[in-house]
């Protein structure tokens, strides 16, 4: 997969709200974060070295990058995946590995060459991250018996995580279906008239809902499209629990609005009020986090025992 440029990465602790994913490597514990815009695992270098140095992990990062090999792996690398990688500062860096004279920090490898495929932040949540593939170098590097235990662990991980997101995408979508037929059955007997060709009609219904994202998301469909790059899939099937619910309530009120013979602009009015309202309540509702709690409950029992 080739990266449009390292900006995607520049809010990746923001974007992942705070919370960090957990490798568990034969008792070590690693931290994993996600690139939100292009859908990468990064995993801390800082942990893995504290395998082999609790006291000093920066100086173990340090070593592993004073070795020509981890140079050109990582030149490597970004060559194949980065297209704004800077080879001049690489061929430089290549040149001088491995002489005593020699050291070289994460951050200015990133800087000078612009590379993606490590990441340094400071902070709480700071440190090393670097993309799988690399981190999965390190780590061999570090020891090969412990490389093994963590690509295991990341296994798990992302075996239980495609199994939640099937759960909860089915569980979310069947929120959003219990109006939908009041929906379009309103539609196509006050909107949809026999002169409208087929593809007319199609803008119809494509309009209507775009009505209700408007209201509740603040965009249409193709704007959420190009605002996140995704050519497919749906804007609602990465919709809160809180927004489902106020979308199964706007279908069935939009519904009965154009039964009313109101205008799309009267109804976007309203229809946005009401979903300011409702979300607001929702957000600080027992019920509504009652239902949370539900699903992960679900989740939780269909999830396949840990490793």
């Amino acid at each position: 997969m080739r990266y449009k440029c390292h900006d995607n990465l520049k809010n990746i602790y923001e974007n992942y709200g705070g919370e960090h994913m957990k490798l568990n490597a034969n008792g070590t514990e690693i931290s994993l974060i996600t690139d939100t815009k292009s859908n990468e695992d990064y995993i801390s270098l800082t942990d893995i070295a504290k395998y082999r140095n609790p006291d000093d992990p920066s100086g173990v990062i340090a070593n592993w990058l004073r070795n020509r090999n981890t140079i050109e792996y990582l030149g490597l690398w970004e060559k194949m995946n980065n297209p704004n990688f800077n080879p001049l500062e690489f061929e430089g860096f290549k040149n001088d590995a491995g002489l005593n004279s020699f050291t070289l920090s994460p951050q200015k490898w990133i800087v000078s060459t612009n590379a993606i495929g490590i990441i340094s932040r400071p902070g709480r949540y700071g440190g090393t991250f670097a993309h799988t593939d690399i981190a999965f170098e390190f780590a061999s590097w570090v020891s090969p018996e412990f490389k093994l235990y963590v690509i295991k662990d990341y296994q798990r991980l992302k075996s239980d995580e495609a199994h939640r997101l099937e759960i909860g995408w089915d569980t979310k979508r069947e929120l959003s279906k219990i109006n939908y037929r009041i929906h379009t059955d309103a539609i196509k007997e006050f909107l949809i008239t026999p002169e409208l060709t087929k593809q007319e009609q199609s803008y119809k219904y494509a309009t209507e809902a775009d009505i209700l994202n408007v209201a509740i998301f603040g965009k249409t469909a193709k704007q959420w499209r190009e605002e996140t790059g995704f050519k497919r899939g749906n804007m609602r099937d990465f919709a809160s629990v809180e927004q489902l619910i106020v979308l199964v309530n706007l279908e069935s009120m939009n519904a009965d609005l154009i039964h009313q013979g109101l205008s799309t602009q009267d109804r976007l009015k309203k229809l946005r009020s009401v979903a300011y309202y409702q979300l607001n309540s929702l957000y600080n509702s027992s019920a509504a986090n009652k239902l949370k709690s539900t699903i992960q409950n679900q989740i939780k029992q269909k999830s396949p025992p840990p490793v």
